[in-house]
């Protein structure tokens, strides 16, 4: 089960999630990527979900040609969650 993150949790985010931003509309964080082209987006993409599905958790996301947006909360939870902090990690591991 997910837990929601307390303010203590949300206040270090800057630095377990480097890159990662509060959402504006809603309890979440999220990241924009770009990439050389389309091959390249979608290329990563495809390990996102590699590492989305080890972790059972799932972002929100979009492409378009060379950007992918992704978004980050856990429904289940309400809201931002150590699922989502978990899954960010991972997807800064991706880009190395």
């Amino acid at each position: 089960m997910a837990t929601r993150l307390n303010e203590s949790e949300r206040g270090k985010l800057g630095t377990t999630v480097p890159g990662w931003a509060p959402a504006i509309d809603r309890d979440a964080i999220r990241r924009d990527f770009k990439f050389a082209d389309f091959s390249a987006a979608w290329g990563f993409m495809t390990r996102v979900a590699m590492a989305a599905e080890k972790l059972d958790h799932h972002p929100d996301w979009g492409n378009t040609w060379n950007t992918v947006r992704i978004e980050l909360s856990t429904h289940d939870a309400g809201g931002l969650s150590d699922k989502d902090v978990q899954l960010a990690q991972a997807i800064n591991q991706i880009l190395g």
